[in-house]
């Protein structure tokens, strides 16, 4: 496992005690910990205090975002190899251990799973320096597809008809970061934003949470084809499990659904509903806020994000729902009116579907609670005696 893991650090909870041989990476985003020569964010963040005794140290705490206490690590299996780690050098250490595990494995004549979570396109952007400012965007997606590039390209002269390669995202652009945010395309959530508030990122509008996926696999894949199929970033799991041949323990449910027949037979039947819970910019976390159900798709709570400028959008409950036909109206702009025939078959079928869901979750007796609290001593230190952990990448611990 390669890249940004965010399930935990310490102990148990990181990916080597979790499943995977190997791991290199951040152990949550790119923004949670200071560098020493900062990437481009909004607003620019802070340098990490410099070890030097003739430079002026700053008490720094969160600064507009920014987390700038204890430098960001970059960590190899369980030790820290670099911290803080070079923002500016993190895409070739990722190329360079992901080719050399492909290859290593296809020496071995191993099967093998790489999961590679990239710092692309989260801030702060590290494309390559003297990039020039207006583009600093196009640069680091540039050089995102170098990487995805570079992947592809060892698969490909390993075993390239025996290997899927499925990419994809896990939320839309963070708008408030203005030109470091990328674009929503079509998917612009126009009653939220004509409403005020931003309708990407944090937000269930489709430019928050549909992204892209391509999935390559010659000879299995067909070339230049596309699917309609309603599908989810859950779905991976149930989908390498099946494709695999494992069968998953039957004493858990799974929000996934085995996609295979998606991917490698054309067939466009995805998921009949799908739930989306808020993540932050409207009701407590987890409320069910929206529901997608073929090309309809219903608002029960609607709230924004920051957009760039600072503008928020108030939270609304909505009773009767908002609906939107997707498949003419992708952005979001005129909820279908409560009076058509169209409108009150759709609500119906949400309404009954939707309250299952909080049924089943109401009665499930094995919901746990995450815990949010913070701790300092939790926070991954290679030399608590040195300003922000900081440690000589020659003689780690």
């Amino acid at each position: 496992m390669i890249g940004k893991w965010h399930l935990g650090h310490n102990g148990p909870y990181a990916p080597t005690n979790r499943g995977f041989d190997y791991y290199l990476g951040v152990p949550y985003s790119n923004d949670m910990g200071c560098t020493d020569i900062p990437g481009y964010n909004l607003p620019q963040c802070p340098p990490c205090e410099s070890p030097e005794p003739h430079v002026t140290r700053l008490k720094r705490s969160a600064h507009g975002g920014c987390y700038s206490k204890v430098g960001l690590p970059l960590i190899e299996n369980s030790s820290i190899v670099q911290q803080p780690l070079d923002l500016w050098t993190l895409t070739e250490q990722y190329k360079s251990a992901a080719t050399r595990i492909i290859r290593s494995a296809r020496e071995r004549g191993q099967p093998y799973l790489l999961y590679l979570a990239l710092a692309h396109m989260h801030v702060p952007l590290a494309p390559p320096l003297h990039s020039d400012e207006g583009r600093v965007y196009a640069a680091s997606l540039q050089e995102m597809d170098g990487l995805v590039g570079a992947v592809k390209s060892a698969s490909d002269h390993t075993d390239r008809d025996n290997t899927l390669i499925w990419f994809t995202g896990d939320n839309g652009p963070w708008e408030q970061k203005c030109q470091y945010a990328g674009s929503v395309g079509p998917f612009m959530g126009k009653w939220q934003t004509s409403s005020g508030g931003g309708s990407a990122k944090r937000t269930t509008w489709e430019g928050g949470h549909r992204v892209p996926t391509v999935a390559y696999w010659p000879g299995r894949i067909p070339a230049n084809t596309s699917s309609s199929a309603l599908l989810s970033g859950m779905d991976v799991f149930p989908t390498l499990l099946s494709l695999a041949g494992v069968t998953p323990p039957s004493d858990r449910r799974y929000d996934g659904i085995d996609a295979k027949d998606v991917l490698l037979h054309g067939e466009q039947t995805g998921h009949e509903f799908l739930f989306h819970p808020n993540s932050g910019a409207a009701g407590e976390f987890g409320d069910l806020q929206t529901v997608r159900s073929g090309k309809h798709k219903a608002f029960y709570i609607t709230g924004a994000a920051e957009a760039c400028g600072g503008a928020t959008g108030r939270e609304q409950l909505h009773d009767p729902p908002l609906i939107f036909d997707l498949e003419v109206d992708e952005s979001e702009e005129t909820p279908l009116d409560t009076e058509t025939l169209e409108y009150q078959a759709v609500a119906q079928r949400m309404a009954r579907r939707r309250e299952e869901l909080l049924w089943d979750i109401a009665n499930d007796k094995s919901v746990s609670a995450a815990d949010y609290s913070t701790d300092a001593s939790a926070a991954p230190c290679c030399d608590p005696e040195h300003t922000v952990c900081r440690c000589d990448p020659e003689h780690t611990v």
